[in-house]
């Protein structure tokens, strides 16, 4: 009998872990030192990109990412309504309009042909953006939301936050890693305990324009230029009245823009390096147990839909499509089995309807909601909970 509660994803810390943040403890700096270069490096290099820019956490990403891209008041941008909230509110933060295109039932991503019907129904010119989601680990195919986009002159933020590992091939069988923005001006990450790499609380910014990097870095951080070349008081000022100087002094800086103090901590850039390091042997694990749960759950008339297994999907979630989802959660519940809804459709939530969404607008992601529900998937998960779990869902069915 399983006595210990299983939740839907859990952190996998270990003694690694513990000593690398204590090393920092004991260091010369919590924060603004050498662990976030580090850390950015060594993810932008694990993923494939140009550069990484290390946040507070994953809606920060997403806001800067936002604000790098001049997301302004009547711009229209377009994501999916499955999705955590902190998705679409980025655009909001920046005053933008967010429009909701409907899934794929299969794959529960961001509907391609749903996005296309919406550009070739509207004046050209009249969305900015496009945001999709690599939801529960599945890797969209940036390959073709990029040509999508070119078409159409929008710009492309992909919301890694569930995938980094994850990848989608292209049309020439070639690999793709999620969140390396070869396809995608910015990509996002986020690091919170559930998550394949936790820093605790934490995020990251992908990108291959240097243009956008240096943007993201000033973002972060008040919107301080420092050590810059294009500053624009004179050196004059900045020295303090020395007409004679031919240098910004080392002290000077400007704040040529508002940011935000989205900074991560050297602390949490030491864990998360860490934590890079076992994503790989996580990432195995994860599919272990979704090969496993395909394997029990298949064919059952109770499990009314259920993915094949995707060589390339970095399932953070495992999410099954049940009947009578309601009882089986609170079933769940009632026997340690901590399970959640992977999401309530965002274009649903109430502030979201202020702006006129309403039930039946995305029917697919509706139908979708009302059956959905995530099960225990994470690297430490042991064969002994994973059979309870799977003999909990069967027992409630066949009672």
């Amino acid at each position: 009998m399983i006595i210990k509660p299983i939740p839907y994803g859990h952190q996998n810390i270990t003694e690694d872990d513990i000593v690398a943040v204590i090393e920092t403890l004991k260091s010369d700096y919590l924060t603004q030192g050498p662990k976030i270069k580090e850390f950015e490096d060594n993810f932008a290099k694990y993923i494939g990109c140009k550069f990484a820019v290390a946040v507070a956490n994953g809606t920060a990403a997403l806001h800067i990412s936002a604000m790098a891209l001049n997301v302004r008041p009547g711009n229209k941008v377009i994501t999916s309504p499955i999705t955590f909230v902190a998705s679409p509110n980025c655009v909001r933060f920046c005053g933008g309009e967010v429009v909701f295109a409907d899934i794929d039932s299969t794959t529960y991503l961001l509907d391609i042909e749903s996005v296309k019907r919406l550009l070739e129904d509207s004046p050209r010119g009249t969305y900015q953006g496009i945001i999709p989601v690599d939801f529960a680990g599945r890797a969209v195919n940036m390959e073709q939301f990029r040509k999508l986009a070119n078409e159409y002159g929008m710009w492309i933020i992909e919301d890694a936050c569930h995938a980094p590992g994850g990848y989608f091939y292209d049309s020439y069988r070639n690999k793709h890693l999620c969140g390396n923005s070869e396809f995608a001006d910015l990509s996002i990450f986020s690091f919170h305990p559930v998550k394949h790499i936790t820093c605790g609380e934490g995020g990251m910014v992908t990108t291959n324009n240097e243009v956008l990097y240096k943007e993201l870095l000033r973002l972060r951080s008040h919107g301080i230029t420092k050590g810059d070349d294009k500053y624009i008081n004179s050196i004059e000022f900045a020295s303090g009245g020395y007409i004679d100087e031919t240098e910004y002094p080392g002290w000077y800086m400007e704040m040529q823009e508002i940011g935000y103090n989205y900074r991560l901590t050297d602390i949490q850039a030491a864990l998360g390096n860490s934590q890079l390091k076992k994503n790989d042997a996580g990432l195995i694990k994860r599919k272990e147990i979704a090969k496993k749960y395909n394997i029990a759950f298949k064919n059952k008339p109770y499990i009314l839909n259920q993915s094949d297994f995707v060589d390339g999907h970095a399932y953070h979630l495992y999410v099954i499509e049940v009947k009578d989802r309601l009882n089986l959660y609170r079933y769940l519940r009632k026997n340690n089995i901590i399970a959640q809804i992977h999401y309530i459709p965002a274009h649903l939530m109430p502030y979201y309807r202020q702006f006129g969404w309403k039930e039946g607008d995305l029917p697919k992601a509706e139908k979708y909601y009302s059956k959905c529900i995530s099960i225990p998937m994470f690297p430490t998960l042991t064969n002994e909970e994973q059979e309870y779990v799977i003999e909990t869902i069967n027992r409630f069915y066949n009672e």
